[in-house]
């Protein structure tokens, strides 16, 4: 073996090690509950408790629509800036990377301050308008990924080309970005899509500010209380994450872009 494949095959085992060995000892911790053997009984507390089907199903309505408005909200944005705007793509692209140097609880503390109860539009007065406003937060620690995500699928495809043979077939603007657009980027869509599924379900600050009983905070409350529960709720979560990457993985291999007709 050549020394260049040699040391670049010992970084990857260090670096293998490095992430699988913590794991390791942290699914061997979650068995211990039991008293002198091993046992899924952390597991199957944690499974059975009404507050995690709760949190759990919550997290997941919220990243489902936040996924959903995100897509809605940078797929339009990235076509068009691409297409008619391309002097405004450095001016975009400083926008979306706002949420990663503004941290999260300055970007809740600013959502309380212009919609709480005694402001033009009080949202947090309602369960739905905090609701609402929380989703509003997602939205934007997602945005930086998304974005970026769908701009390198757009950036793969020649969206001139697509839009005009589109429009030369007859096609208005939104079939164009429907049918010849959407389906070029939907490996970009994916991926900031389970990013933001990640995002969402480990996100704690703005559902604590805001009294919402998300995921986050209830990973942070067993933490807290529990011995055994929290190693099995992180070998849960490490296992949602490998699920959404495998399946990120494997749409992207058996995907194809859709031919741009109209």
């Amino acid at each position: 073996m050549k020394p260049q494949k040699f040391f670049a095959w010992l970084a990857i085992a260090i670096s293998s090690l490095y992430f699988i060995v913590p794991l390791i000892a942290t699914f061997e911790f979650s068995l211990r509950m039991r008293r002198g053997e091993y046992s899924f009984d952390a597991y199957r507390t944690v499974l059975s408790d009404g507050n995690f089907q709760a949190s759990f199903g919550y997290s997941m309505v919220m990243a489902i629509l936040t996924i959903a408005m995100i897509t809605l909200l940078v797929v339009p944005t990235a076509y068009w800036v691409r297409l008619r705007l391309p002097q405004m793509r450095p001016v975009i692209e400083f926008i979306t990377m706002m949420p990663l140097v503004i941290p999260a609880i300055v970007v809740i503390f600013g959502y309380l301050r212009l919609y709480n109860s005694s402001s033009f539009l009080p949202l947090t007065a309602t369960t739905s308008g905090t609701d609402l406003l929380f989703l509003f937060g997602l939205m934007t620690l997602s945005l930086p990924y998304t974005y970026r995500s769908v701009d390198a699928a757009m950036r793969a495809i020649d969206v001139r080309t697509l839009t005009e043979a589109a429009q030369s077939l007859g096609a208005g603007w939104w079939l164009i970005l429907f049918r010849c657009i959407f389906p070029n980027v939907l490996t970009g869509v994916l991926s900031g899509a389970f990013i933001t599924f990640a995002i969402v379900i480990g996100e704690f600050t703005i559902p604590s500010l805001l009294n919402r009983p998300a995921f986050g905070p209830y990973l942070q409350l067993i933490g807290a209380n529990r011995a055994y529960e929290p190693p099995a709720l992180a070998i849960i979560a490490f296992a949602m994450t490998w699920l959404s990457i495998a399946l990120l993985n494997i749409i992207a291999l058996f995907t194809k872009p859709l031919p741009s007709k109209a």
